[in-house]
């Protein structure tokens, strides 16, 4: 399975097909970032890259390194790890275009082969729903973490708005064609981190404006669903948000 899912992500380049400028080039991934926090738009508040400096920050399944590069501009000592080699050379090139410094490893993230208490924080954006063993993962980055050195993750909502759009619009979800992918309940997240001290979840990633399809469904969604979907207090349909974000603390 793990051969199946490195082969997919070394295709799959998350998010590439909305970048502008020729791949690899610094402008390149600028548009990832415009993109992804565009997009993510709870992202910067959620992860708080600047309360890092200093610290030593891994991310499981870094990618290209968009949200890890943020990390290291202010100020953290970074590490990202990812199980596809092709996603982690160019996190390498992202780096260096930027002029920031990290350390990147080819590792499957449900073996992680650091010692216990390395890290301040762990990072995983998108990731769990990726693997075979969830539980296997979120273990291994309690066992990673110092005391009171915190995790900070998103997955899939189960019962999200955007599963709901799928299935009236007949258009798949993005790499829902990938090896291994799961949503979750908030329940199953919290189980997944029962042994850590503090948690909080939240529902996030509302609708925004879709670069990666067009056509007649496209316009209908960016022109008439976001605009109804945004009259709904957030309070209702916080539960539903495309993603569930945690915070814990070990």
């Amino acid at each position: 399975m793990l051969t199946k899912v490195r082969k997919y992500w070394n295709k799959s380049l998350h998010d590439a097909k909305v970048a502008k400028r020729p791949i690899s080039t610094k402008g390149f991934f600028d548009d990832l970032a415009d993109y992804h926090f565009g997009k993510l738009g709870y992202m910067r508040k959620f992860a708080d890259f600047g309360s890092y400096k200093g610290k030593k920050v891994l991310e499981i399944g870094c990618g290209m390194g968009v949200d890890l590069l943020r990390f290291a501009e202010n100020g953290a000592i970074v590490t990202g790890i990812d199980i596809a080699d092709r996603p982690l050379e160019m996190a390498k090139r992202n780096f260096s275009l930027h002029r920031q410094k990290g350390a990147f490893m080819a590792m499957n993230g449900e073996d992680l082969k650091f010692k216990d208490n390395s890290f301040d924080a762990v990072f995983m954006q998108g990731v769990l729903q990726y693997t075979p063993n969830p539980s296997r993962m979120v273990s291994g980055a309690h066992r990673v973490l110092k005391k009171g050195g915190i995790l900070l993750l998103t997955v899939y909502n189960k019962y999200s708005w955007l599963n709901l759009v799928s299935k009236a619009s007949g258009v798949a979800l993005e790499h829902s064609d990938a090896p291994v992918y799961r949503k979750f309940t908030f329940n199953e997240v919290k189980e997944l981190l029962k042994n850590f001290s503090q948690v909080e979840l939240k529902g996030e990633r509302f609708p925004v404006a879709t670069k990666l399809h067009s056509g007649i469904k496209a316009d209908i969604y960016n022109s008439i669903f976001i605009r109804v979907f945004s009259l709904i207090p957030k309070k209702m349909v916080s539960p539903f948000g495309w993603h569930i974000t945690a915070r814990a603390i070990k």
